[in-house]
């Protein structure tokens, strides 16, 4: 019995999931210590306090159809205190991460962009630089402490960003967005904006397969798509941001050698 379901998690599972904490390392310490220290420089070099920041999780192959990235989340100029008690500027990460031991919840964690990078099956990097007042709003957030009333527990890793219910790494990351843009921490008012203005990736996956993946694991869920099986992602943020004129800068940045 053991074996049938684990046949059929390795069927039915959609293999683009990437947001847990923990990641099998891919790259030499110093390659991934390169890759974090060439995109904070990049981000500081834009002026940028606030920006969306994406990974690949997953080989290129094993990613559906429009899907390029498969964690996406908030990067923040901040003070850091070191191990030594010494206070530098760098970025915080801050992350809704997938629980390894319980995939059907989420939890919010900030790191720093070498613990960004460990898992990253490709040293390239997804950014999106906003407008200086966004960035400025979404500053405000985490510093009053606001980010975290948009965090929905329930993980499902095709959440739908048109529904309250189950959330990923990217909706959260779209809600924080919209949270910004918007003004309020309401989650109603933010699902009717954004059904009214965001246009999701459709995920190109057998349906069949899905509701299998929804047996074997918790975190894999149908629930919140009333219609089509659509999803948020790293790219279909950055077409928002820049059809309604909100973006300063975007670009994908690859390692340097």
């Amino acid at each position: 019995m053991r074996s049938a379901i684990a046949m059929l998690a390795c069927l039915a599972l959609p293999v683009f999931a990437g947001s847990q904490e923990e990641a099998p390392r891919r790259y030499a310490p110093e390659a991934i210590i390169k890759f974090a220290k060439q995109t904070e420089h990049y981000l500081a070099e834009q002026g940028a306090y606030a920006a969306i920041i994406a990974r690949v999780g997953r080989a290129p192959e094993d990613l559906p159809e429009g899907i390029s990235f498969t964690h996406t989340a908030i990067a923040l100029y901040s003070d850091i205190t070191l191990d030594d008690g010494t206070v530098e500027q760098g970025y915080a990460i801050h992350n809704l991460y997938q629980l390894a031991d319980k995939p059907g919840t989420s939890v919010l964690k900030t790191d720093y962009p070498v613990d960004f990078f460990w898992g990253a099956t490709e040293l390239k990097a997804g950014i999106i630089i906003p407008d200086w007042e966004v960035q400025q709003k979404i500053v405000a957030l985490y510093a009053q402490d606001k980010a975290k009333l948009l965090h929905e527990p329930a993980y499902s890793v095709i959440a739908s960003p048109f529904t309250e219910g189950k959330q990923n790494c990217t909706e959260y990351t779209l809600d924080v967005l919209n949270a910004a843009i918007y003004g309020t921490t309401d989650s109603h008012r933010l699902k009717n904006n954004t059904q009214a203005w965001f246009k999701a990736q459709p995920v190109k996956v057998n349906k069949m397969k899905l509701r299998l993946g929804s047996w074997v694991s918790s975190g894999v869920s149908l629930s919140d798509h009333p219609g089509a099986i659509q999803t948020a992602t790293f790219t279909t943020i950055a077409n928002y941001v820049e059809n309604n004129q909100l973006v300063a800068h975007q670009t994908v940045l690859y390692a340097s050698h």
